[in-house]
């Protein structure tokens, strides 16, 4: 029996300081890191705005009241199966926003998912999609968010149940599921599909709401696009491929017009949470909305997982 014991604590202290080895940022940045955190050019600041918002930054992060969207205090909670996350404040404040970051720690935070101090980030925030911007991209935003009003006021602590609100846990996620992939440009694609490439699939972050997600949480990369259930629980994102089910019948131009106004072909109006992508995506260029709409067109056609088409 005494034989046993041992064997059984061994075990669990083993189990508990390899837990603790592989859930320390140094061992994600060692196992899965890719160091891409050195920008390589001077920070445009037109970039950082336009990427600030084809991310849709202030619908999370600008308080409630602003309809100006540049006051980044904190915004609504998100409500989720996984518990209720509430947005930070990510103003230029030295206290309770991203004032005392240095840009390193930024660029950081968006392609790693981890805090100055170490912390992971749950992957409400999604730099899952944001792994795709190069350093210099991050680096403008970061720039663009420097120049809006410094606020106060520190967003509450996340109500998650348990094992979710063990956050160390995420780091083990982290180094299942966060791969080394910055969106890289293909030479046998036009320009415009490229940009709409780097939009979509990186700062747009399309693919978190409308990418089904595995019994872990992470994107079925299998099924990209194909539509999911909304992550607040309630609703439908829809598919974005060119199935039946989707966009099949959607011209390029038509899918642009819906990023700019709002309206489908036939003049029905987007509600929701896609509402407010509208809202940011209708400050891009004609460009880069059409952009969005080349690599859309593109994708390869999936079967939703829901049974019938539903509209945007």
């Amino acid at each position: 029996m005494t034989r046993i014991v041992s064997l059984v604590c061994a075990v669990v202290l083993l189990g508990a300081t390899a837990f603790y080895a592989l859930t320390t940022p140094e061992a994600y940045t060692a196992l899965r890191g890719d160091h891409a955190h050195q920008p390589t050019r001077a920070r445009d600041l037109e970039n950082g705005q336009t990427l600030f918002h084809a991310g849709g930054c202030a619908s999370c992060h600008a308080a409630t009241d602003d309809e100006s969207r540049t006051h980044l205090s904190g915004g609504k909670p998100l409500v989720t199966p996984f518990g209720t996350f509430y947005p930070p404040n990510i103003s230029p404040d030295p206290d309770d926003g991203l004032g005392g970051w240095t840009e390193a720690q930024f660029i950081r935070a968006m392609r790693e998912g981890t805090a100055p101090d170490g912390r992971p980030y749950y992957p409400a925030f999604p730099y899952t999609s944001y792994r795709g911007m190069t350093a210099d991209d991050a680096a403008d935003i970061f720039a663009y968010l420097k120049t809006l009003p410094a606020l106060k006021g520190r967003a509450a602590e996340h109500q998650l149940a348990f094992p979710f609100s063990l956050r160390r846990g995420v780091a083990l996620w982290k180094l299942a599921f966060l791969s080394n992939t910055v969106i890289a440009k293909d030479p046998k694609q036009s320009e415009a599909w490229n940009r709409g490439h780097r939009l979509v699939e990186g700062v747009g972050h399309c693919g978190e709401c409308h990418t089904p997600r595995t019994i872990a949480a992470s994107l079925d990369r299998s099924r990209a696009f194909a539509g999911a259930p909304a992550l607040e629980g309630k609703g439908f994102a829809p598919n974005l491929t060119p199935h039946e089910t989707g966009l099949q019948s959607w011209s390029s131009d038509e899918i642009a017009s819906l990023l700019k106004d709002g309206f489908t072909p036939d003049a029905d109006s987007v509600g929701g949470s896609m509402a407010d992508v509208v809202r940011n995506t209708s400050t891009l260029t004609d460009a880069d909305r059409l952009a969005m709409a080349t690599y859309l067109k593109s994708l390869p056609p999936i079967p939703s997982v829901k049974p019938k088409s539903v509209t945007p």
